[in-house]
């Protein structure tokens, strides 16, 4: 029988939070999906960055867009969220982003023509794993996740469709629609 990893000797390779969305239509189909990156420190550096899935096209907006194509190709396409959906290689767009985020109130985020409003905090837990797949192995996860009642997305103004789904019990509320902090990965 294989031995366990010992992830005691994992390495911090990102720290900072990672609240998510994804937006569904009446027949529980994704219409949207959002990853929005607030990256205190990292391997490859620091700053925002949103990651957005839309009828079919992805786009990366960072100042930084080497931090943001790494987020995106190492941490995003491995997400069980994005499984499934048609994820071509991503427009990446230099652009100022902006985020402000509370675990009581929610999370405004603008990034080029992008905003995205969540709120209507449900509960707050702590979530580990020492078993989290991403593209090169596994990782160590830790973070405080909220998840919330409420998400929208805009593009150019225009709203795009969709609604969070909201579920689990009312001792352990779950949502597509999330916020985290004080988030670890470590490999």
């Amino acid at each position: 029988m294989p031995k366990a990893a010992d992830s005691s000797n994992r390495r911090i390779i990102l720290a900072g939070a990672n609240p998510g969305l994804r937006l569904f239509d009446e027949h529980g189909k994704v219409t949207a999906y959002a990853s929005i990156w607030m990256v205190d420190w990292s391997v490859r550096g620091s700053g925002t960055a949103v990651v957005l899935w839309f009828d079919g096209i992805v786009r990366v907006v960072s100042e930084d867009v080497d931090l943001a194509a790494w987020l995106e190709r190492y941490f995003v396409r491995s997400f069980l969220e994005v499984q499934g959906l048609p994820w071509h290689e991503p427009a990446v767009e230099r652009d100022l982003v902006q985020v402000s985020m509370n675990l009581a109130d929610g999370l405004s985020a603008k990034a080029a023509d992008i905003q995205i409003e969540m709120g209507g905090v449900l509960d707050r837990r702590l979530f580990a794993t020492d078993n989290f797949q991403l593209a090169d192995g596994m990782h160590s996860l830790s973070l405080v996740i909220a998840p919330v009642r409420s998400a929208t997305v805009s593009i150019g103004g225009a709203s795009v469709p969709g609604f969070v789904q909201v579920d689990g019990s009312h001792d352990r509320p779950g949502s597509s629609a999330f916020l985290t902090t004080a988030e670890v990965w470590r490999r």
